[in-house]
């Protein structure tokens, strides 16, 4: 397992070794002693979500106020994304830094996103399937939303392709709105509240 440090603070980037032979392929996209090596808990996980999204879907950006807050384990099962994080958490030091991941089923690479912070994804092939690990169950009204558009962080979507939004993602307010409206996580609650979901 490979192990890349995200720009965003306790974000990583993990790429297991595929083992293909002439059946076909065997990959583990999270690997316990890797993971805790890296983040220095285990996974805790309260749900499975399948995600199916046609070429040009964009997802998000999405975040889970704190608490209770949630942690998300990603990967792409088939097709092909564009992976983001961005760091929301007042506070941090890494706060308004993002960073992307180019997902497929040929590296097989998977992104922890720590409490707090942000996530949204771009489908870049037809039947794009993501499947994230998550720490809490989902409740609709933790579910927020900040524009993926919001030029203040210039997050790296492609000018060529046409881009298909939900109406809540579209309707999303941008960074500095969100901050203001105090709809932002504390950087320090979410340290805390992960530290206790995780036993620490």
């Amino acid at each position: 397992m490979r192990i890349r440090e995200l720009a965003v603070s306790g974000g990583f980037e993990f790429t297991p070794a595929p083992k293909r032979d002439r059946r076909g392929t065997f990959v583990s996209p999270l690997q316990d002693e890797a993971f805790v090596g890296a983040v220095g808990h285990r996974f805790p996980v309260a749900q499975m979500n399948h995600i199916i999204s046609d070429v040009g879907v964009l997802r998000g950006l999405h975040f889970t106020t704190t608490p209770p807050g949630q942690c998300k384990y990603v990967y792409c099962a088939r097709g092909r994304a564009l992976d983001v994080i961005v760091d929301i958490r007042v506070g941090s030091p890494t706060f308004g830094k993002w960073d992307s991941v180019e997902m497929d089923t040929e590296h097989y690479r998977a992104v922890y996103f720590p409490k707090g912070t942000a996530h949204a994804f771009l489908a870049l092939e037809a039947d794009t399937v993501m499947s994230y690990l998550v720490s809490t169950p989902y409740v609709a009204e933790h579910e927020q939303a900040i524009d993926p558009f919001d030029p203040a962080l210039g997050l790296p979507w492609p000018k060529t392709t046409e881009l298909v939004l939900s109406e809540r993602d579209t309707a999303a307010v941008d960074l500095e709105s969100a901050r203001q409206r105090g709809m932002l996580p504390d950087y320090a609650d979410c340290v805390d509240e992960e530290g206790a979901s995780t036993g620490r």
